[in-house]
């Protein structure tokens, strides 16, 4: 039976460990933390995330968990439009472009929960263990944390932005900010105040490198109790990580985004610190030569953050995970001998592909939060001078990817 170690029990992970344990192999899947924690705040999953769901088998999973998002628009923060929805067409990062279908926001903790349901007992799990560069060799596919070594065939590197084996095997890529930091919750619904009549359930505002986006996971009352329905927020300012507190980066964020148009102030003043999760926002770069790496008669795969991390403009980190996953499933699947020309394939299948949607987030960066902090009249002038399908494309551009051999 062949082994493999996934390193990182993130969605990217999870969907990994899973995927190779329904098709034969023995894995053991090593997580830093105490516990497997589904992270908080919510995801966007365009079709080609979708699209990679159902290759693993998962998009059933999203009965009753995902909800539709729809183009938007974009507004100033007095409510004014910037662009117009159009029916049929997208016009923002979270809109549904050239494409299908619009994408779906999901709570993480349901689509952590779907996955964890997809793990079979061929997954041996093992938590609080942080692997070490120095504990990651070449000659045969192995981690360890300094105390406890793991061999496999196989060792997928699924353990984010600061990847450890990414450090190992790829000495020459780090991550670079983008000089912009990020903010996401999820408040309940129990939490949201009535809010004004007519409002669309999911927003867009921009101004001055200042933006905030919304989602609603379902309807206000269809989950009762539960803390997994609310609204989604996203909030994204110039400059660096802030130090602060939780409360702190909380009070800032309401100074930031006072006087913006309705839903935005409530939002803020119905989020409590401890919903607040503060994101980096950048990429690697160069990106690694390649994804797959020989070791011996296996080798090592790069999946999600840990190969291709990007800013969060088009919304596509976690559904570029799932593209990984899908397509190394696809070429392990009935490998007899040595693993190195799958992997090869792996990256050359997968590298082109993150370049690509790395391309059409710089794109799409370059009109959502250009450099320089322009005035929302600056920004319209802007967006108008742009082609008016600029964003659009590079949603179609960043969703086209239909299956594991297109990549």
């Amino acid at each position: 039976m062949r082994t493999a170690v996934v390193v990182g029990a993130g969605i990217g992970g999870i969907a990994a460990a899973g995927a190779l344990a329904r098709t034969g192999w023995q894995v053991t899947l090593l997580e830093r933390d105490d516990r497997l924690r589904p992270g908080r705040g919510a995801l966007v999953l365009w079709p080609n995330g979708v699209r990679a769901l159902r290759g693993l088998g998962l998009a059933g999973g999203l009965d009753g968990i995902a909800t539709p998002v729809p183009p938007v628009g974009i507004r100033r923060p007095d409510g004014q439009w910037l662009v117009r929805p159009v029916a049929g067409a997208g016009t923002g990062a979270l809109d549904g472009g050239d494409v299908e279908s619009p994408p779906v926001v999901v709570h993480r903790e349901d689509l952590h929960d779907a996955f964890i349901a997809g793990l079979s007992d061929q997954v041996d799990i093992r938590n609080a263990i942080e692997v070490q560069p120095a504990r990651v060799r070449r000659e045969r596919p192995a981690v360890g944390d300094g105390r406890t070594t793991f061999e496999a065939d196989l060792i997928v590197a699924a353990d984010g932005v600061q990847s450890a084996i990414r450090r190992r095997l790829a000495p020459a890529t780090s991550f670079t900010s983008g000089g912009f930091a990020a903010w996401r919750a999820v408040i309940p619904w129990y939490r949201i105040p009535d809010l004004p009549p007519g409002l669309p359930p999911h927003g867009e505002t921009l101004d001055g490198g200042h933006r905030f986006t919304f989602a609603s996971l379902g309807e206000r009352g269809s989950s009762g109790g539960s803390t997994r329905g609310g609204i989604s927020w996203v909030a994204t300012v110039p400059g660096a990580l802030r130090p602060e507190p939780p409360a702190g980066q909380l009070a800032l964020l309401r100074r930031w985004f006072a006087g913006w148009h309705a839903p935005i102030p409530q939002l803020l003043a119905a989020t409590e610190p401890d919903d607040l999760v503060q994101d980096p926002i950048g990429e690697l770069a160069p990106l690694p030569e390649t994804f797959g790496v020989r070791a011996g008669t296996g080798g090592y795969a790069l999946i999600g953050d840990a190969a291709h991390a990007m800013p969060h403009h088009l919304a596509q980190g976690a559904c570029l995970a799932l593209e990984d996953v899908a397509t190394l499933q696809a070429v392990l699947a009935n490998v007899r001998g040595p693993l190195g020309p799958a992997l090869d394939e792996y990256s050359r299948l997968r590298r082109p592909r993150a370049t690509r949607v790395l391309q059409q987030s710089r794109k799409a960066s370059a009109v959502l939060q250009p450099r320089g902090g322009l005035t929302s009249r600056a920004m319209g002038a802007a967006l108008g001078r742009a082609n008016p399908r600029t964003l659009d494309r590079a949603a179609a551009a960043a969703a086209e990817w239909a299956g594991p051999t297109s990549s």
